[in-house]
């Protein structure tokens, strides 16, 4: 049976832990930060939960990691 290939595009937006947690960056953290107050800058730089009915998908589409 061949090997399942990642999908690329999925394997860039998120990262699985340890504990099989899937967490994924914030989005909006690119450019034009200069104007944003200093609690928005640091909340930025948190990783957020991703929801829990899309954890199946992404595990498929991400075999290896």
């Amino acid at each position: 049976m061949p090997k399942i290939k990642t999908h690329k595009a999925t394997a860039k937006r998120f990262t699985i832990t340890k504990t099989k947690k899937i967490k994924q960056r914030k989005a909006g953290q690119g450019h034009f930060n200069a104007r944003e107050s200093g609690n928005i800058t640091r909340n930025k730089r948190r990783d957020i939960d991703t929801d829990k009915s899309l954890n199946k998908t992404i595990k498929t589409l991400m075999p290896y990691n």
